[in-house]
């Protein structure tokens, strides 16, 4: 069974006296269900599951009063058995609950009522084209948390890695001390592994049962066909043929030396006011991320960023290498990268950042000055750049050297090294990408 972090955050809703119903959003097949159903068998006396987009009959119960004593009496029809409402300690699961608009609606009463926990679970929630909106959003009376794939401290804890030998890195950090050589090579062997298989929880499970690649393979490749499907499926008529062609372009995207997205890769002649609805459609479905330019790369970063001007990269770093030519996993693995080790690397940090809940920004001038990625890092603006081997960081440097222009504390290199520093500038290993949460 593989551990999450979402299970400390169910419980720590839970604790809260007085919590509202809760919404779970996040990409399909990113382990919610999950999550929340083992959730409710360790710390409910009763669960009660509707799934809306397996079983259609359920939105019926919600087609009339929104009562909560009515809800109970339909829901008890239709379950029977299944359906024991105890009072304090019955958790009901709303599975897929864009689906049943008015179930979200609902959350409002049961929050009034106060008997039964609830809790609501959404892939495509708010995804433009997709199902009904509800009448009314119970804005005030529920709480909403996002759930990624697993992340690289999850995907290392179904590896066996120990809460302690974490704590060594974490040490290792904060001291500006070398990591030990033996846990440093295995920590990078694990690095490249997460690297093509990334966090999605059948992935990974394959991945530590059989360590066969080509079922890790084919499992990804098939999430993103449902991903592709979805597009097809859901989005509005005049959008899906060019919501799939944003998505299908990613990885040329992150080849090109400018990584900035452009509309004309997507196709030729195309520009934003045909096509940014359909990226929008890819991002609010939790399928990507975008990484903002900067006027100037200081805080506060969201008030200096360019809303038109970004990059684009996969919130999982296994999808993304799914998405490249055959074989591209085996040259990871074997620490070969060539022609997409920039993009590979700046997607596997962008994976790190994204799943801590990051907002994602670079600095880029057209005098050629980049820098990969700026974040807010203990209170100060922190340059970050992602190198595959040792590589130069000439743009940080120059950022460096002008601190009347620039209101910069120091900077971040990660790449293919143990810890160090160069003056203003640490140097990490990249897995250590993984610590750098605090704001």
């Amino acid at each position: 069974m593989l551990q999450r972090k979402m299970e400390k955050t169910l419980l720590d809703w839970k604790n809260t006296p007085d919590h509202r119903p809760l919404i779970v959003k996040g990409c399909r097949q990113c382990g919610k269900t999950y999550s929340v159903r083992h959730f409710g068998e360790e710390n409910y006396e009763s669960v009660i599951y509707l799934n809306f987009f397996q079983n259609p009959d359920y939105l019926s119960i919600f087609s009339g009063s929104l009562e909560v004593d009515h809800l109970i009496m339909m829901i008890s029809a239709l379950l029977g058995e299944k359906a024991n409402f105890v009072p304090g300690k019955t958790l009901l699961i709303f599975d897929e609950i864009q689906d049943c608009p008015e179930a979200r609606t609902s959350l409002k009463f049961f929050q009034m009522d106060g008997r039964f926990d609830v809790i609501g679970t959404g892939s495509l929630l708010g995804v433009k084209g997709y199902g009904k909106e509800p009448k009314s959003i119970p804005v005030g009376y529920e709480t909403v948390v996002d759930m990624f794939p697993l992340d690289f401290e999850e995907f290392l804890w179904a590896n066996e890695v120990s809460p302690a030998v974490i704590g060594i890195l974490k040490h290792a950090l904060d001291t500006a001390t070398p990591v030990p050589e033996a846990l440093h090579k295995r920590m990078r062997e694990l690095m490249l592994q997460y690297t093509v298989v990334g966090g999605m929880p059948d992935a990974v499970q394959t991945f530590v049962d059989t360590r066969q690649m080509d079922r890790v393979l084919q499992i990804q490749r098939d999430i993103v066909r449902s991903y592709e499907d979805d597009m097809v499926k859901y989005a509005e008529k005049k959008d899906k043929a060019i919501i799939r062609q944003c998505f299908e372009s990613i990885p040329k995207q992150l080849s090109k030396e400018n990584k900035k997205f452009q509309y004309s890769v997507v196709k030729k002649g195309a520009t934003a006011a045909k096509f940014s609805g359909s990226l929008q459609w890819i991002e609010d479905a939790g399928i990507i991320a975008r990484c903002y330019n900067l006027n100037l790369p200081e805080l506060p970063l969201d008030g200096n960023a360019i809303d038109d001007v970004f990059k684009v990269y996969m919130r999982d770093t296994g999808l993304f290498t799914s998405m490249l030519e055959d074989g591209t996993q085996f040259d990871i693995l074997q620490g070969n990268l060539f022609g997409y080790k920039g993009a590979i690397f700046e997607n596997l940090v962008a994976d790190f950042f994204a799943k801590m809940g990051r907002k994602l920004y670079y600095f880029h001038k057209d005098s050629g000055l980049e820098i990969d990625f700026v974040i807010r890092w203990r209170g100060a603006c922190m340059l970050v750049e992602a190198k595959a081997a040792t590589g130069n960081v000439k743009s940080t440097k120059t950022v460096l050297k002008h601190p009347e222009k620039y209101h910069v504390s120091g900077a971040i290199k990660l790449g293919d090294y143990n810890v160090g520093r160069e003056g203003d500038i640490l140097t990490l290993p990249m897995y250590m990408g993984f610590l750098l949460w605090e704001a």
